[in-house]
């Protein structure tokens, strides 16, 4: 099994190092040539979204990778992760123009939503498919907002949807690879497998 992960911005660092610790093999791609290679799924990891956004379009690698995500690739969004997988995105600037996104999964995603006093905090909870309560950082967090039937519903956290699956897609507002539980990492090679 090999892992693409996104390394234009923001915690790809940490996902590396998780990978490292499950055993997986996994490659950065910061340009179009690193896309090309063999890969079994990709992990887009938590940052600025629409620096990322903007860098995705402007090295060519939106198109590629939406078509990839549509054509059955498993995919694991982290934070801005999840806003770049979004459909709709809510708490963008009205007067800014929308910044590009992945938009393949059929959510509608709350930009900063718990605004800066709850800037970064901690809690437990559970996650749908893991036993037992999981550790859940959130920092300048989005959460879903609304998901279509299709979607499923696999963590809230004070009534918000903090994580979420698609069929191949899997998001979570928080930053798992900030913790050293690595359920949720191997929740999504879970998927990868299963494909």
């Amino acid at each position: 099994m090999r892992i693409a992960v996104l390394a234009l911005q923001g915690a790809f660092l940490e996902h590396e190092m998780m990978l490292s610790k499950l055993g997986i093999d996994c490659f950065e791609v910061r340009q179009l040539e690193d896309w090309q290679q063999e890969k079994d799924g990709l992990i887009i990891p938590g940052g600025e979204s629409t620096t990322q956004g903007k860098l995705l379009r402007d090295l060519g690698l939106l198109t590629p990778i939406r078509e990839a995500i549509e054509g059955g690739l498993p995919v694991f969004g982290t934070c801005a992760g999840l806003i770049l997988l979004a459909r709709e995105v809510e708490g963008n600037s009205p007067s800014a123009p929308v910044p590009p996104r992945l938009a393949t999964m059929h959510t509608t995603a709350a930009r900063n939503a718990y605004g800066r006093q709850l800037g970064s905090f901690h809690v437990e909870s559970h996650f749908k498919g893991i036993e037992g309560d999981i550790p859940m950082t959130f920092i300048r967090a989005p959460y879903i907002k609304e998901a279509s039937e299709e979607v499923e519903v696999l963590s809230e956290v004070d009534g918000h949807i903090v994580a979420a699956r698609q069929g191949n897609q899997l998001v979570t507002a928080f930053h798992p690879e900030l913790d050293d539980d690595m359920r949720v990492h191997e929740y999504f090679l879970k998927m990868v497998k299963s494909r």
